[in-house]
């Protein structure tokens, strides 16, 4: 099984991969594996997809599109 050498590891990097091994009850190594194996394996996102679905989402919610006007609008009101 082929092994990697990572150089030059951020400090902070190390950490997060550190903390989130002992949360996951992992070793490092193991860690590292599934965040590679996560990253490989996502899918491509189609931007036309992700849109088509947004728009059937908010034609279900009966939420008028977002524009322009509405932001402004939004804006200056405020937020609630």
């Amino acid at each position: 099984m082929p092994s990697l050498t990572i150089k030059s590891m951020p400090d902070p990097l190390y950490r997060r991969l550190k903390k989130r091994a002992a949360e996951h009850r992992r070793s490092l190594n193991s860690e590292i594996l599934v965040c590679l194996e996560r990253a490989v394996a996502a899918e491509a996102v189609d931007p036309r997809t992700v849109l088509a679905r947004a728009d059937a989402l908010r034609q279900r919610l009966h939420v008028p599109p977002l524009t322009d006007a509405r932001l402004r609008a939004a804006k200056s009101a405020g937020r609630p």
